[in-house]
């Protein structure tokens, strides 16, 4: 792909409107203007990814530390390892989605701004700044796991988001693999709590998160819809047309029974079903009762409110670890 010249980026409508959206959004107005298109590439802005791909991490914590017993203050720490795990995961995979991606991305409103279309930043200069973020999150996961943990974080951070952009071309279900690269911390939250590989429950709990991000990624696809067609990307969300929002249902439908089953299998109690099941069950229907599938505005904040999603159900497993583990403590004192 060719360069833009100053001239083109200057006229260009989305390049124009970068300025103003950097003043906006934090903390992108607050650092030299040649650090910009690197805290793009990661979208550090845009909170929303990485806190999609954290809550499988939490989630996947917190249902193991009510198994294991976990004590609260070692929680924390971990918890807080999580967020950074995802982060990192998460700069990663939206660097290495944007170098393959970046002549498509040329070609849709939405995106054709990012550093790479715009000419901001060159495709060697975002190929270094990969590998960096690649050593960085090889570093931390050899540092903070161990044993099969270990592999199967890597094999997120590395060939699970590498493949995530090439599906694009090849076939109409990318959300499909990124079903599974968006969860698979859940597993290694899992496996490094416990120390086990409980097949049937971990299979359970991906079938329900994959269902969930298939939901979100699917409307969130909706918002290029026109674009996509021109420039030949492929999406569930042209692949399943007028059939969309019932298969929307059937996936949120699937997400709250393997939300349930998954619940069975970990011995959760009554705080769980009560809130996270519950209360998922409730907020994917005011979803699907709010979402203008025609409007990219509204596909845009619904995928925002996925990421609120993941407070119910952290919240409900959390207050059944908490009040678990408390009663512990209570019992043996006594």
């Amino acid at each position: 792909m060719s360069t833009p010249t100053e001239t083109t980026k200057l006229f260009s409508p989305s390049y124009q409107s970068l300025t103003k959206r950097d003043q906006l959004k934090f903390p992108l107005g607050l650092v030299p203007q040649r650090v910009r298109p690197y805290l793009e590439l990661i979208r550090f802005e845009k909170p929303t990814g990485t806190i999609l791909m954290f809550w499988p991490f939490a989630w996947g914590l917190t249902m193991a530390a009510r198994t294991v017993g976990l004590h609260l203050q070692e929680y924390f720490p971990r918890l807080l390892q999580c967020l950074l795990g995802a982060w990192l995961v998460r700069g990663s995979a939206c660097t290495v989605n944007d170098i393959f991606d970046r002549d498509m991305d040329a070609g849709v409103e939405r995106t054709r701004g990012r550093p790479l279309p715009s000419g901001r930043i060159s495709v060697r200069a975002a190929t270094i700044y990969l590998l960096v973020q690649y050593a960085l999150g090889l570093a931390f996961f050899y540092t903070t796991l161990s044993g099969l943990a270990f592999y199967v974080a890597l094999f997120q951070l590395l060939p699970m988001f590498m493949i995530y952009p090439l599906l694009k071309r090849v076939s109409d279900w990318p959300q499909a693999w990124l079903g599974f690269a968006m969860n698979f911390g859940f597993v290694t939250a899992w496996i490094t709590t416990t120390g086990t590989m409980d097949t049937v429950l971990l299979a359970a709990a991906m079938i329900g998160f994959w269902s969930w991000t298939m939901l979100y990624d699917t409307i969130y696809a909706c918002q290029d819809k026109a674009d996509d067609v021109k420039v030949g990307v492929r999406s569930t969300a042209l692949l399943f047309g007028a059939w969309i929002r019932p298969l929307l249902v059937a996936l949120g439908i699937i997400f709250v029974a393997m939300l349930a089953l998954s619940g069975f299998l970990s011995g959760q109690g009554v705080p769980y079903y009560a809130i996270s099941v519950g209360g998922t069950a409730a907020h994917l229907l005011w979803q699907y009762l709010t979402v203008n599938l025609e409007e990219p505005a509204s596909c845009g904040e619904n995928f925002k409110r996925n990421g609120h999603l993941g407070w119910i159900i952290w919240g409900g497993l959390f207050a059944d670890y908490a009040t678990t583990v408390t009663s512990s403590a209570i019992v043996a004192f006594i």
